[in-house]
């Protein structure tokens, strides 16, 4: 029987294994055991599980698996916990660069450890679809304007719409969102984890930019999104069909470290 080392970290009540990979313990795509390691009955328990590695033209590696234990695409609390992760190891200080999914990366942090600042790529394509809003901010995400959100059913809505025609071979994270006084109320069903999260990063910046669309605001523009984990500002310059220096701020906090009988 072997033993693995494993980390636990949250951002905005997105929670994470994370795995030291450097010297390659952790054999990748091996979906049964990253399923069984994220189940929150027979398991560790998580949204989805990271490695991190060594790479040749920047900090390290994310790679990225959901919790149903396929690869997934960009996650971007979960870019944020491992780079927490990264200084709690010594890797970086305050400032990363890391290869992952969708490309480079770059990320700030304080000294704590626990707020960290993680730049996303552009967004050049948001489609509007009666009223609702498909883009790709890193992961494919759907967002519609919801009423009531605080009592909406997030997971037969989300789910309905995740696994409709248009979407179910690919899959798509489905985001309602609602005003409040300062910024958003955000909820997000998560294809790969089929449910709803905590909070979503992508997901947030999605909404954040599909607002400044409706509303054709243009210029550097800071939103503030409510998750049911906490909350998260979204940084960006939004031009007409264009969202360049997208920025991801929030909370990475660790929670605790283990190992676990393989």
């Amino acid at each position: 029987m072997t033993t693995l080392k494993f980390y636990k970290y949250q951002g905005a009540g997105n929670d994470f294994i994370i795995i030291d990979n450097r010297n390659l313990p952790f054999k990748s795509h091996n979906v049964g055991l990253v399923s069984q390691l994220c189940n929150r009955k027979f398991g560790i328990g998580a949204d989805g599980l990271m490695l991190l590695q060594d790479a040749d033209t920047s900090d390290f590696e994310m790679l990225y698996y959901n919790a149903d234990g396929k690869p997934g695409s960009m996650c971007g609390n979960g870019g944020r916990c491992i780079v927490s992760f990264a200084q709690k190891l010594g890797i970086i200080t305050a400032n990363a660069s890391f290869m992952a999914t969708d490309g480079l990366h770059y990320a700030s942090i304080n000294e704590q450890g626990d707020w960290v600042s993680l730049k996303m790529l552009d967004v050049e394509i948001v489609e509007e679809i009666d009223g609702d809003y498909v883009l790709n901010t890193g992961s494919p995400h759907y967002v519609r304007k919801t009423e009531n959100l605080e009592r909406f059913d997030v997971f037969t809505n989300g789910k309905a719409i995740r696994n409709s025609k248009a979407f179910v071979r690919s899959g798509i994270n489905v985001n309602f969102f609602q005003a409040e006084s300062e910024g958003y109320f955000v909820r997000t069903y998560e294809r790969g984890v089929e449910g709803e999260t905590l909070a979503c990063g992508t997901g947030a910046i999605a909404v954040a930019l599909a607002v400044a669309k409706e509303n054709k605001q243009r210029g550097e523009l800071v939103t503030p999104i409510r998750v049911l984990g906490g909350h998260l500002v979204i940084r960006f310059h939004a031009e007409e069909d264009k969202f360049t220096n997208i920025f991801l701020q929030g909370p990475a906090i660790f929670v605790f470290e283990g190992t676990i009988s393989l």
